[in-house]
């Protein structure tokens, strides 16, 4: 958490909340969490403005005049904007006061989340490095070459998929969701996969994290939106957090498992190995 919805979800609240404000200044108390030159990062973005709101897989674009700030959530980020004065919070750690009088608070219990600024320009390079695939889209997501990278592998199709290197944005919750709707178990090697299969992969993929953002993220422990909302993708789960219920497809109870060191929700009868 969060995740692809959950961060997008986020975008969309930003977008409404700060695009056009402009930055008059930063307060920084956790300079750990600042990736990129700290004195530039305080000093450089000072009275720009955000021009617009960008996500990319499960990072935010904070996109200013000259620059982007690259913000990667982690397990429990979140932004929260106050309009009068900021309560005290041994979690909140960066603030950008904005120049209509409110502030951008940066709140992250755990402190694994991180900020980059960089150049435009040093964006695309940025995510190439990073071996980060396409969005999860039907415009994007081509079919073909995802099949191919499959049949070219012998890793576990989950933590496969959580790599973001066959699509950008799935994690721990939705892979479940995908791979219990394609009827795929998640210790699968990739290149076992039989072509209907790697089609239902693909197509639940779209179908299960475009209705994730559609339902505004899964609250699960302590995700809200930008607006300080909670999502409702939770009541749509089918195997995540279903440890011993009936599986909605065959009613067999739902087993939870080790995969790649992360708790694993399916079904042994619908996804058999």
């Amino acid at each position: 958490m969060p995740e692809l919805p959950e961060v997008e979800t986020v975008r969309r609240g930003l977008e409404k909340l700060i695009v056009g404000r402009k930055i008059v200044s930063v307060d920084v108390r956790v300079p750990k969490m600042i990736k990129t030159d700290l004195s530039a990062f305080e000093t450089e973005i000072l009275g720009q403005t955000f021009q617009s709101i960008g996500r990319r897989g499960k990072y935010l674009l904070l996109n200013l005049d000259k620059q982007v700030i690259i913000s990667h959530l982690r397990m429990e980020g979140k932004y929260l904007l106050f309009k009068d004065e900021v309560p005290e919070n041994k979690h909140f750690h960066t603030f950008f006061e904005l120049d209509d009088g409110a502030t951008l608070v940066y709140q992250d219990v755990r402190k694994f989340g991180t900020m980059e600024l960089m150049s435009k320009g040093q964006v695309d390079e940025y995510f190439r490095q990073r071996k980060l695939r396409p969005e999860p889209t039907e415009e994007d997501f081509d079919l073909s070459a995802f099949a191919k990278k499959l049949s070219t592998s012998k890793k576990l199709i989950k933590p496969y998929l959580l790599e973001q290197t066959l699509v950008a944005g799935l994690g721990n919750i939705y892979v479940d969701e995908v791979l219990w709707a394609a009827k795929v178990h998640p210790e699968r090697q990739a290149n076992s996969l039989r072509e209907d299969e790697v089609k239902r992969l693909h197509d639940e993929t779209i179908r299960i994290l475009q209705l994730g953002i559609e339902k505004g993220g899964s609250t699960i422990r302590t995700y809200q939106n930008a607006l300080g909302e909670n999502g409702s993708m939770q009541e749509y789960l089918q195997v995540y957090g279903k440890t011993g219920e009936p599986c909605p497809r065959c009613a067999t109870p739902i087993e939870k498992i080790k995969v790649g060191g992360r708790g694993t929700h399916l079904c042994p009868a619908c996804q058999k190995r």
